[in-house]
């Protein structure tokens, strides 16, 4: 089968491995990617533009910042796609219904976990979730399939990262407003002493979460979506997206104590 990936980053590369690895021909559109992607989609085929995508894949996997998943999938829609489109995007459940309002057959796919075969699983949620899921090399790739409706793989994504960088933020933004008082090794002390692993998780996110947070704020502006669309309050996820935009600057800055 021929299967088109939008857009070869990081982690759609890492899914798109798993499709090649299963025997399927992994095409993408080199139009106005950056050299960054056209390396790691080195092991694809470039048909060179979307409608070129369209045309010939009868499969197409969306996995793209959360902020573009809609607009991709309109450019997709505007021409004339038909076939089983997978939005694998960190988006809420009612980004993804916006697309599946788009689109005659619209699967819903979220990836927990980094892109590598020991930590990420692909959740898959929709009418076809099981057709989806059969189509990646299960030791490249895990699958879990969700028998609820569109929107149920996004959930749960959106809860999760709830977990994991609405909690970094916090403690990057404890951490800052401790600083500017002027109390920041007097906190950092006591985490190390009565939260040890507080302490490590805080020092890692300032390692770490630099390169990294300009992609994290509108996801946690769609997990804020699922919160509010639940009756749950999301002003955690709110301030989580302010915090990592505030931080976006510094995507190719290294980090220096």
């Amino acid at each position: 089968m021929r299967v088109g990936l939008l857009h070869p980053g990081a982690m759609g590369a890492f899914l798109g491995s798993g499709l090649a690895s299963a025997g399927h021909e992994v095409v993408w559109a080199s139009h106005g990617r950056s050299g960054q992607t056209r390396t790691r989609a080195a092991a694809f085929t470039d048909v060179g533009s979307l409608g070129e995508v369209v045309r010939t894949a009868p499969v197409i996997i969306s996995v793209c910042p959360p902020e573009s998943a809609l607009q991709v999938a309109r450019a997709v829609a505007g021409l004339g796609f038909t076939g089983l489109y997978l939005d694998a995007n960190a988006v809420s459940a009612r980004t993804v219904q916006a697309i599946a309002d788009l689109l005659p057959d619209v699967l819903d796919g979220a990836v927990i976990g980094g892109p590598s075969t020991e930590e990420a699983v692909l959740h898959v949620a929709g009418g076809r979730a099981a057709d989806a899921a059969a189509i990646f090399d299960p030791a490249v790739v895990r699958t879990e399939i969700h028998e609820g409706t569109v929107g149920t793989a996004s959930t749960l994504k959106a809860c999760y990262a709830a977990s994991t960088k609405a909690v970094t933020a916090l403690l990057l933004a404890t951490r800052a407003a401790a600083r500017a008082a002027g109390v920041e090794d007097v906190l950092v002390a006591e985490w190390a002493r009565t939260m040890p692993e507080v302490l490590s998780r805080s020092d890692s996110s300032l390692q770490s979460i630099g390169a990294k947070a300009w992609r994290f704020s509108a996801e946690m502006d769609e997990a804020g979506d699922v919160f509010d669309d639940r009756g749950v309050p999301s002003g955690f996820s709110r301030a989580a997206a302010e915090v990592f935009a505030r931080l976006a600057d510094l995507r190719d800055v290294p980090y220096d104590d």
